[in-house]
């Protein structure tokens, strides 16, 4: 069988992404990947808890953070993590709609997540929060706006997945594409549980 030639019922392995070498290769490099993303973002997250005290006369954590839109951010991102495995579970039942309109509703809660965190950095920057202001100030804007480049780079990848594969339905070639991003989307949602801990809990504890 062809691996873009796209899966019937009766021709579906129970691995669909896992069922060629290309895919088994794509899984490989996959968690390379990810291992150097952890070491960058341990090395981000050591940075904001050495400098977080540090800053000067403007805002300070406490101060700053409001964790009801924080709260509510988190949801939305949590949420999308829980509809991404659904959307994986119709892959793996080749169930195409509901494949595809899953991962839509986790690019709408992924938007989302975006529209908040850039209300709450404006929000921010109106109470003297820039990122030059101090070296907290300058550890936490990279630290979050990282991540959430890391959130609109999944959005982009997803929205390039779906157009590209729109009316060909589950092929041996697409659907490693489509769990490793379920995967990477995971791993964000990973890390922004520790930011929300390490950041927004532990800023309003002191």
């Amino acid at each position: 069988m062809e691996t873009n030639q796209r899966l019937t019922d009766d021709h579906f392995p129970e691995n669909p992404e896992k069922a060629t070498l290309d895919g088994k290769n794509k899984f490989l490099g996959f968690w390379l990947f990810l291992g150097g993303e952890t070491v960058l973002f341990a090395t981000l997250f050591a940075v904001y808890i050495g400098l977080r005290d540090n800053h000067m006369d403007g805002p300070s954590a406490k101060e700053l953070f409001q964790l009801p839109t924080v709260f509510l951010a988190t949801m939305l991102l949590l949420t999308s993590s829980l509809t991404s495995v659904y959307a994986v579970l119709a892959l793996k039942q080749n169930k195409v709609k509901s494949m595809i309109g899953w991962f839509l509703v986790t690019l709408l809660l992924g938007l989302g997540f975006l529209g908040l965190e850039v209300y709450e950095f404006i929000e921010y920057v109106h109470e003297g929060h820039t990122f030059t202001k101090s070296a907290f100030s300058s550890s936490f804007y990279t630290l979050v706006g990282f991540h959430g480049g890391h959130v609109l780079f999944g959005c982009l990848w997803l929205v390039t997945l779906l157009l590209r594969n729109w009316n060909r339905g589950i092929t041996l070639t697409n659907a490693p594409k489509y769990y490793l991003f379920a995967l990477y989307w995971h791993f964000v949602d990973v890390v922004w549980v520790f930011i929300f801990t390490v950041v927004y809990l532990m800023g309003k504890v002191g």
